[in-house]
């Protein structure tokens, strides 16, 4: 089995693009990764393809390792960097021989500079290199943007089912187990795929709250009720203006008749339901006087989430608007971040511990102006972090130089990390001495994510809109592309085509 995996979630209104160094560098997750070094570099971690390998190994199977890479999300993929990465995969797929199989690890909403679907045309030229015959299977992110040309030219199409992504590897299993099933024939090669016809908010696609918690459970039904057929849903990734953003439904199935039936049922389940996926968001300084007045009620901490500047969904998070509304408000006790300002991490690192500065302090996002304020320099960090949550668990975080800074005389401390992450782990703020669990408030760059390691010691979550390239409501995005028909949100305004805006 050849195994390869190119993962990148496309934000086409965020700032900056993902180059090839974006690929190359480790960050949050390994840098590009090559023949044997794709099983080392990523064994044990919560990755897809790390548990495709366990599963075929523990299976007998025989590995052929192409490449591996990831990078944050961003604006669009430059095209340097996705035919460099694309070329490899093929060129090393190209060498192997006898093969029995292909599986990658992908993502699902991928856009270049010059490409609306990069895994449709990853998979085209996949498909291009193996024949019709040899199955080609892919493992998907729960945000995908599926589209027609992903569905036709993959066997199998196999994505997360948990948000926040604790099932990453364990997706990568059941991808595998799908793939033996299409060898020995068990498994179904008819498939059946249906677009959900509204936007769903990140927000709302949540596992462990309504709606999504509710929709899975349905899958789960649907699949226990009906042998032999394998489900997806997929909420979609909506800061991507391509024809085929949004949500959609994919059913494997032995006939076609199986799959079309379980595919209207779990779309039919989604749309009856649409007016519970909105969002049920604060304005930033709304949310930080409801925070305040929790604290005073003995809750504590109480989670803000920073959902729009997430660097999960490609804000570059260094935006300023709620640490603004933190500090107007005379908030106590907080704890924020992953701010990403390497210059105010070098200038941390140059002044020392203990130092008292001037500085400018993130802001540097289109529309965002940065915070100028004195800060004490608490704490140092090299960014050197393993993971201890379930989403990041063993990943070997690479975040550049980091400092805790301390605002208003210590009232408001800020954790600043010289390579973005979204805050979904308490290891780097373990790094710099601050345990999330003893503070009031914090203020964490993420949309969903945090919940899988900030939850249980949350008493409650708030989330937060302030400044940022992620909006939650998405009638505030200039869409061009969209395919005509879609509601920007639930029970939305429609698209009508790319005469709007």
């Amino acid at each position: 089995m050849a195994v390869a995996g190119f993962q990148h979630e496309t934000n086409t209104f965020a700032p900056t693009k993902a180059d090839f160094d974006a690929f190359a560098i480790p960050g949050a997750w390994p840098g590009l990764l090559r023949g044997d070094e794709v099983i080392a570099g990523t064994r044990g971690r919560n990755l897809p393809i790390a548990g495709f390998c366990d599963a075929a190994e523990a299976a007998g199977h025989t590995l052929l390792p192409l490449s591996w890479t990831a990078a944050s999300p961003s604006a669009q993929v430059t095209d340097d960097a996705f035919t460099r990465i694309a070329n490899q995969i093929l060129e090393d797929l190209s060498q192997q021989v006898d093969l029995d199989a292909v599986y990658l690890d992908l993502h699902g909403a991928m856009v270049t500079e010059s490409l609306d679907d990069g895994e449709g045309e990853l998979l085209a030229q996949v498909r291009a290199l193996v024949g019709d015959q040899l199955p080609v299977v892919a493992s998907l992110d729960l945000h995908a943007n599926v589209s027609p040309a992903m569905v036709d030219r993959a066997d199998a199409l196999i994505a997360y089912r948990t948000y926040p992504h604790v099932d990453m590897a364990e997706t990568g299993a059941r991808a595998l187990h799908h793939l033996d099933g299409l060898l020995n024939g068990t498994a179904g090669r008819k498939t059946a795929f249906r677009q959900i016809p509204f936007l769903i908010p990140l927000t709302a696609g949540c596992t462990v709250t309504e709606p999504g918690q509710g929709v899975y459970a349905r899958l789960a039904e649907i699949e226990a009720a009906q042998p032999g057929v394998t489900l997806s849903f997929n909420c979609g990734f909506p800061p991507a203006d391509v024809p085929d953003a949004g949500g959609s439904v994919i059913a494997h199935a032995r006939d076609q008749a199986t799959a079309d039936a379980a595919a209207d049922d779990l779309a039919a389940y989604v749309t009856e339901r649409e007016g519970a996926f909105g969002a049920d968001i604060l304005h930033a300084d709304s949310a930080v006087a409801r925070a305040i007045e929790l604290v005073r009620g003995g809750h504590r901490p109480v989670v803000l989430a920073d959902t729009q500047d997430n660097p999960g969904a490609g804000g570059n998070g260094d935006t300023t608007g709620l640490l603004r509304a933190l500090l107007d408000q005379g908030a106590d006790n907080v704890l924020a971040g992953l701010l990403h300002d390497p210059e105010a991490a070098q200038a941390a690192h140059d002044a020392g511990e203990g130092a008292v500065l001037s500085i400018a302090l993130g802001g540097r996002t289109p529309g965002d102006r940065p915070l100028e304020t004195n800060v004490k320099v608490a704490a140092l960090g090299n960014g050197q972090v393993t993971g201890v949550g379930p989403f990041y668990r063993g990943a070997r975080l690479q975040l550049g130089s980091c400092a805790l800074l301390e605002l208003a005389d210590g009232a408001v401390r800020v954790a600043v990390v010289s390579r973005k992450l979204q805050a979904a782990d308490r290891a780097p703020f373990l790094h710099l001495g601050a345990d999330p669990a003893a503070a009031a408030i914090l203020a964490l760059k993420s949309s969903v994510h945090f919940r899988a390691d900030f939850a249980p010691i949350a008493s409650d979550i708030l989330i937060a809109a302030a400044p940022g390239p992620n909006p939650v409501d998405h009638t505030q995005l200039a869409y061009h592309h969209l395919r005509g028909g879609v509601r920007l949100m639930p029970n939305g305004p429609t698209f009508l085509g790319a005469s709007r805006g």
